[in-house]
């Protein structure tokens, strides 16, 4: 089994609207939890936000 040692517990409180789309969105992707929609649509917004550049 993988160390996952980048790991943090958030709680998030969102509406029942976003609860379910959350939801649709995991299981269209595959995932197993909504965390990973939450973490893919962050990584998303934020290359947006950047531009695609990284810090080397």
């Amino acid at each position: 089994m993988r160390d996952k040692k980048n790991l943090r517990r958030v709680s998030l409180l969102v509406t029942a609207q976003t609860a379910y789309n959350l939801e649709k969105l995991a299981a269209m992707c595959g995932y197993r939890e909504k965390g990973h929609v939450v973490d893919k649509l962050a990584r998303e917004k934020m290359l947006m936000m950047n531009g695609g550049k990284r810090h080397e």
